[in-house]
């Protein structure tokens, strides 16, 4: 996910009140969006503790947890490929559907065997505007070095960026997955990405692209939405994004297998799921929604003059700075789990060995 940072604990609730929840996120911005939408309200509601801890992502904490029965995790926020790994490895609490009365609600994908969809980011685009005559508009002008001079910001790995590479290269984002699976697609992705090789600054954690863009050291960059935002919110107004091709994904909420507070553990999964919830996180920190309700009642997805007519709006193309808005759902591509669970560590070893 967009942020991820050292471990840290921070107690959110009265220490009078019983041991509730410890929940495991992501932290930086997002982090504290959570404890705001989230985990303060559902412990206020409750009568009891949460506790948020930041974790760096992957699997390693929560097995160990597992393996030794000491479970000190209850409920994970966990990316799309740890999710599907982690369930399959048994390390996370099947979903119990008839703890979630809004599922039907909740957008396509984002109830799964194991997790439930906390909320929606993407992968986009962003640049310097005051570095160019006019804004870029799609991937292929991220390797237009003569209009749009300067270094490029990529995350290290393959991941994401073969998608990219490909769609810069002419491959319509619907038929990328279908070429990356074959050997001739890959080889054609990694060529597209060796031509902007003498041009890349490599990132890795979420914090570095705003930074970069706002420092000159690169012009555009990719980056996780929310940060981009969030540095424009705080006096970057120069950068932009542009969402035409992002990449979006989920990041859920799992449960860690043989947590004590099972049942506490699933009333706040179905709580940061429902509409009231997912609507304040968003309004904090432009991450989309998951439920379909608080999509629809998203201030910056609503377009409105004084003589619309309230229950005919038209939110297809209305601008938005949230991933899951329709404007923005449309024009993007889903990132695929299960072909980087399947192909990601061989496309990994290509990818290393090419672009060193």
């Amino acid at each position: 996910m967009p942020s991820k940072l050292i471990l840290l604990t921070v107690l959110l609730c009265c220490p009078a009140w019983g041991q509730g929840l410890t929940v495991a996120n992501f932290g930086g911005a997002n982090g504290k969006a959570q404890s705001t939408a989230f985990l303060k309200p559902f412990a206020r509601e409750q009568k009891t503790e949460v506790v948020g801890v930041e974790y760096s992502g992957g699997l390693d904490a929560i097995r160990r947890m597992v393996q030794d029965k000491k479970i000190t995790w209850d409920v994970v926020e966990v990316e799309s490929t740890d999710l599907k790994t982690g369930c399959e490895s048994g390390l996370f609490e099947q979903i119990d559907r008839s703890t979630l009365p809004h599922a039907s609600l909740l957008l396509p994908g984002a109830v799964q065997d194991c997790g439930v969809g906390a909320f929606v980011w993407s992968t986009v685009m962003a640049f310097d505007g005051s570095r160019f005559k006019e804004a870029p508009r799609k991937w292929a002008d991220f390797w237009d070095m003569q209009r749009f001079p300067g270094k490029r910001g990529l995350r290290k790995g393959a991941r994401y960026n073969l998608e990219i590479a490909l769609m810069a290269d002419g491959v319509s984002r619907r038929d990328v997955y279908a070429m990356l699976g074959t050997d001739e697609g890959v080889t054609r992705a990694l060529k597209k990405l060796e031509q902007l090789s003498p041009h890349i600054v490599w990132w890795e954690s979420g914090a570095q692209p705003p930074q970069r863009l706002a420092s000159g050291e690169v012009s555009m960059s990719t980056a996780f939405n929310g940060r981009i935002a969030a540095a424009v919110k705080d006096g970057a107004t120069q950068l932009g994004i542009v969402w035409a091709d992002a990449i979006y994904e989920l990041d859920y909420w799992a449960i860690v297998k043989g947590t004590p507070k099972l049942k506490l553990a699933q009333t706040f999964v179905s709580y940061a799921t429902s509409e009231e919830p997912q609507l304040a996180f968003s309004r904090e920190i432009p991450y989309g929604p998951t439920h379909m309700g608080a999509i629809m009642r998203d201030d910056s997805s609503r377009s409105r003059n004084a003589t619309a007519i309230p229950y005919a709006v038209d939110l297809s193309m209305a601008g938005s700075d949230i991933p899951s808005a329709p404007s923005n759902l449309r024009r993007s591509l889903p990132f695929d789990a299960n072909f980087w669970i399947q192909n990601g560590n061989a496309i990994e070893k290509r990818f290393s060995q090419r672009m060193k």
